[in-house]
């Protein structure tokens, strides 16, 4: 099999094989593992050079995606799986992994806390969250048990900033138990909560 590189923009390295297109690289990395144009190479070396190249591209997008914001494991995976393969991201996320750069524990923390005391979600609501990023049910149980959460105030948050007006309509105390126990509030603790609310009002 004969190996062709041709520039592509910028710093993109197209590689041929036998004339046909079949991968794009960087010149960066084209320097590190430069092969003569028109050299014969087995496929035993086309497939280290490819699963090479597969893996700087996993690599980089992992760079690129933690530095905008913390992700979990499976976050990072299924985002990198839309342009590598299998083998390759999880070569990348098991580096990120042991450089210390991506722990799902730390992210569930991170999470929690901007979930509850941020957006004032119920337990049940970054429970959920939590479960869809992918973290696993031990580590989403330790976060919520550490957590510094009480839910009445939550609850008193949201209904200061979204259902006050509500509380005094027609049925409205109805509509806001209703809303705030589909949020995964507790009955108990929306009632002290509104409580709490119509106390201050005529202190």
């Amino acid at each position: 099999m004969v190996i062709k590189a041709q520039r592509g923009r910028g710093k993109k390295i197209h590689l041929l094989l036998d004339d046909e297109y079949k991968i794009t690289t960087d010149i960066d990395f084209w320097a590190e593992n430069f092969i003569s144009d028109g050299e014969d190479i087995s496929e035993e070396e086309w497939d280290r050079l490819t699963a090479e190249i597969n893996y700087r591209k996993a690599f980089n997008k992992c760079a690129d995606l933690l530095s905008r914001r913390e992700h979990s494991v499976k976050e990072l995976k299924d985002k990198l799986l839309r342009t590598v393969d299998e083998e390759s991201a999880e070569k990348a996320i098991e580096k990120y992994i042991e450089l210390g750069y991506l722990d799902d524990e730390k992210f569930a923390k991170t999470l929690s806390e901007y979930l509850f005391n941020k957006k004032h979600c119920s337990v049940a609501q970054v429970r959920q969250e939590l479960y869809k990023k992918g973290i696993c049910r031990e580590i989403i149980s330790e976060v919520i048990d550490d957590a510094d959460y009480d839910s009445v105030d939550s609850i008193t948050a949201v209904l200061n900033k979204n259902y006050l007006r509500k509380l005094s309509a027609p049925d409205g105390k109805d509509k806001v138990i209703a809303a705030l126990m589909r949020r995964g509030f507790s009955y108990g603790d929306i009632k002290a909560a509104i409580s709490r609310i119509e106390n201050e009002e005529y202190e």
